[in-house]
């Protein structure tokens, strides 16, 4: 049974946690008997009963269903306990058990058996506010969500109700925590038959007021309002709680849209390079104004490019592979000043050809062609269009041939713009780009690349200075000077928004407009999803990453950054899906491959898998190794393995290895004199940190403003021994960039100050930013805290190994091939 009060402890106010067993009265007596023993026992082996318990700081008061637990410490301790239960709950489904805590006031009492109890407003008020929930929820008062609100790291864990009308027309300010692995998102029941009532007295209300004549049409439209306000009101994002995973196969439909389409790359029939250009633009041009067809649903020029050196077609399987009805191909051919077109539509459903066309003209008119076969296609597939999307068939990206054949060559190059030579790659961009905007003023599409290459150089940390930025407004306005209202204005603008300054709300709100007018853009969705991420918004996050990929299907970068998203919230078994989704159509893509192998590691801290892969990719690639540096060098870390360090230093280019997930650029030197203090070697150590020091040094001097640096900084310091120096720059880092700012890179300098902390010595304030980083995507893994050397500082104290074990696995392992 529940232990008796303590008869010396006197409160005023009582921070309550009130639990029950749902259902408990349709139990038999004996299984409400082992009920209670069980809910009893997993209560008191929670690491905050106990601790309360020991200090005399608790009371327990047996409630026949369940029980109240009366905390004199501090306003979280219930809120800790009943995370504790509620994990603890997991392995025993049959208990179905709801919780409530408030803090409010109680006084010492004498009960029946004259011992020291307690009673008060508190505790009944926590009973109410579990009486709000159903099985599995553990719901705040606003009072106690307010003092955790003050905390960051609960923060991403509080989920708002409103108000619930409980016992006497008592009305209680409800909030819903839960976390990725605990609570209850779902909505409470009581709360969605509450919201109906309100709005079905208030639809009747307007009734009567309203003059019967129109009272139909007011009723549907106050319906309507009040849902949708009533939708995120009373369900609100549940950043915690992912979407059903979708199927690999869900974006190849068994039944597409009939208005759907997919243009592949036209056939160069010229001997010549500078027609391949050429011919890309033609086809490009096609797809890009009948994905402005809202009726439409086409597929973007990433997936279909992959079919480009496809010798010959299988236009059904291509067709089921992206998910579409039709097919538009065609070829090209220029001779001197002349032009030849030949587009063919087919129906993939039955390989029936609905249309077919030969353009046989002067060159100047293959801006006119190309407008010409889009009109077609929109007429055989019966697309509805507005006026507006009509015009934007009629007009021209530009007509100026050098222009055009200067932006596909800089799209080309962005394509590769993420590998390690992605600095130089951009800058080469941004030169072609400037030629072919100063060449056609009015291009609005080299604009917009344009304004993407200056805030890639800025947001990846090339270049990451206000005179960059100011670069990309500049092309922004001169854009916009010409094309206000376009799509392509709106998601410059939202683009610049969001990198420029992480102004989510105001990026947001241009996507919104940019959507309007281009309806079949999956760049729109992946900003969109960029974004959630960044405010932790996570099942957001998902859905619209699966838009893109309904858009883009065989698009390798979203399948991997959906994969990455799944990683960083420790959802290991659906991002093993979308990776091997990713390496379906890339197999040889040896990043994607070591990062498969390394969801092991993170998950169980296995680095076996990883190695196994390493090396497998090394014996058929010994050039790879500068590719897979980084998986390398941690498997071999967690491995302790002096000679593996050696060589994975020996793959480590001169100017460092960039962080896959943030883009952050370490120094060279910071690996060499990582590795040479986990093998003793000191005197080398220290000086590869001085030697990364001066590296970070000036990327502070020369970036103020980035967070990365920052923290890169105080990590070296750290190391060197710069305690106060190290303190200050980590904590710089994270107020650059809080959790409340970007909780998908925030989470990294969390850990990164952990470290800080443990390096100089100050182990609790290590531990305590550790707690943080156990509990929020993007942070510690157990194969980090099991296996670095890093931790080795914390590694003997209690509770660093209760943070290591409350990220053990909980099923059992999955078996990697």
């Amino acid at each position: 049974m529940i232990s008796e009060p303590k008869a010396d402890l006197q409160l005023e106010i009582g921070h309550v946690l009130f639990l029950d067993i749902v259902g408990y009265s349709k139990l038999l007596i004996n299984e409400q008997h082992e009920s209670l023993h069980a809910l009893n026992q997993i209560v008191r082996n929670s690491d905050a009963f106990r601790a309360a318990d020991a200090a005399g700081k608790l009371i327990c008061l047996p409630t026949g269903d369940g029980m109240a637990l009366v905390f004199a410490t501090t306003p979280d301790a219930p809120v800790r306990c009943a995370l504790q239960a509620s994990k603890a709950l997991q392995i025993h489904p049959e208990l179905k058990v709801r919780m409530g805590v408030h803090s409010g006031p109680v006084s010492g009492t004498t009960d029946v058996n004259a011992r020291s109890n307690v009673a008060g407003a508190g505790i009944n008020m926590a009973q109410r506010v579990m009486d709000c929930g159903d099985a599995g929820h553990i719901l705040l008062s606003r009072r106690v969500a307010e003092d955790l609100a003050q905390y960051r790291h609960w923060q991403p864990n509080l989920h708002d109700l409103g108000e619930c009308e409980v016992k006497h027309g008592v009305m209680v300010s409800v909030v819903n925590l839960y976390t990725n692995e605990v609570g209850n998102p779902q909505l409470p029941e009581k709360f969605k038959g509450q919201i109906a009532a309100r709005l079905s007295d208030d639809a009747r209300a307007r009734m009567i007021l309203l003059p019967p004549r129109n009272s139909l049409l007011a009723v549907l439209l106050f319906s309507t309002a009040a849902i949708a306000i009533g939708y995120w009101i009373f369900f609100p994002p549940t950043p915690q709680t992912p979407p059903e995973l979708p199927a690999a196969s869900k974006t190849h439909t068994v039944h597409p849209p009939s208005k759907s389409i997919a243009v592949l790359p036209f056939e160069n029939l010229s001997a010549n390079q500078e027609t391949a250009f050429f011919t890309d633009g033609v086809q490009d041009e096609i797809l890009t104004d009948l994905a402005k067809v809202a009726d439409l649903k086409v597929i973007s020029r990433t997936s279909v490019m992959q079919y480009k050196a496809v010798p010959k077609r299988n236009l059904r399987e291509i067709a089921q592979q992206l998910g579409v009805a039709h097919i538009l191909e065609g070829s090209v051919q220029r001779i001197d000043n002349r032009i030849r077109v030949n587009a063919q539509l087919i129906d993939a459903r039955n390989d029936a050809h609905l249309w077919a066309q030969t353009y046989d003209r002067d060159l100047a008119d293959v801006f006119a062609i190309q407008s010409e076969i889009s009109r077609a296609i929109v007429e055989q597939l019966k697309a509805k269009i507005s006026p507006s999307e009509q015009a934007a068939l009629s007009q021209a990206a530009t007509t100026d041939l050098v222009a055009e054949k200067l932006f596909v060559q800089a799209r080309q190059l962005m394509g590769s713009a993420s590998d390690p030579d992605a600095r130089e790659t951009l800058l080469q961009a941004e030169r072609l780009l400037d030629e072919a905007v100063a060449r056609d003023p009015r291009f609005l599409r080299a604009w917009g690349f344009l304004v993407t290459v200056h805030l890639d150089l800025y947001w990846q940390g090339f270049d990451h200075t206000e005179a960059r930025r100011e670069l990309a407004h500049a092309a922004v306005e001169k854009a916009a000077s010409f094309a206000p209202d376009a799509g392509e204005v709106h998601l410059m603008r939202a683009n610049y928004l969001y990198q420029g300054f992480r102004d989510y709300d105001r990026a947001r709100a241009e996507l919104d407009l940019a959507r309007r007018t281009l309806p079949n853009n999956p760049g729109i969705y992946v900003f969109t999803a960029s974004i959630d991420r960044r405010q932790g918004r996570w099942a957001e996050a998902l859905r619209n990453f699966e838009s893109a990929v309904e858009l883009d299907p065989r698009n390798f970068r979203f399948l991997e950054e959906t994969a990455f998203t799944y990683q960083g919230w420790r959802r290991y078994s659906e991002a093993s899906q979308f990776y091997e989704r990713a390496l379906s159509l890339n197999p040889g893509n040896y990043f994607t491959r070591a990062q498969l192998a390394q969801i092991p590691l993170a998950e169980r801290a296995d680095p076996e898998p990883l190695r196994v892969q390493l090396s497998a990719i090394l014996n058929e690639d010994p050039k790879a190794a500068t590719e897979i540096a980084n998986g390398l060098f941690d498997c071999a870390l967690a491995l302790r393995n002096p000679s593996g360090v050696t060589r994975a230093l020996q793959a480590i280019r001169p100017e460092g290895l960039r962080d896959p997930f943030n883009n952050s650029l370490w120094a060279r030197d910071w690996f060499v004199g990582l590795a040479a203090r986990a093998f003793g070697n000191e005197d080398r150590a220290r000086a590869s940190f001085t030697a990364a020091r001066t590296i970070e040094e000036k990327a502070v001097r020369d970036q103020p403003a980035y967070a990365a640096a920052w923290s890169r900084l105080g990590l070296v310091d750290a190391a060197l021994g710069r305690k106060d120096d190290a303190i200050r720059e980590g904590r710089h880092a994270c107020e650059l960039l809080p959790l409340s700012k970007d909780a998908w890179d925030g989470a990294s300098y969390i850990v990164n100050l952990a470290l800080i902390y443990a390096w100089v010595g100050e182990k609790d304030l290590a531990l305590e930013q550790l707690a943080i980083a156990a509990q929020i995507p993007g942070g510690v893994t157990y194969g980090d805290l099991k296996l670095y050397p890093q931790w080795d500082a914390l590694r003997g104290d209690p509770r660093f190994e209760r943070l290591v074990a409350s990220l053990a696995p909980k099923t059992q392992p999955v078996h990697y091939d």
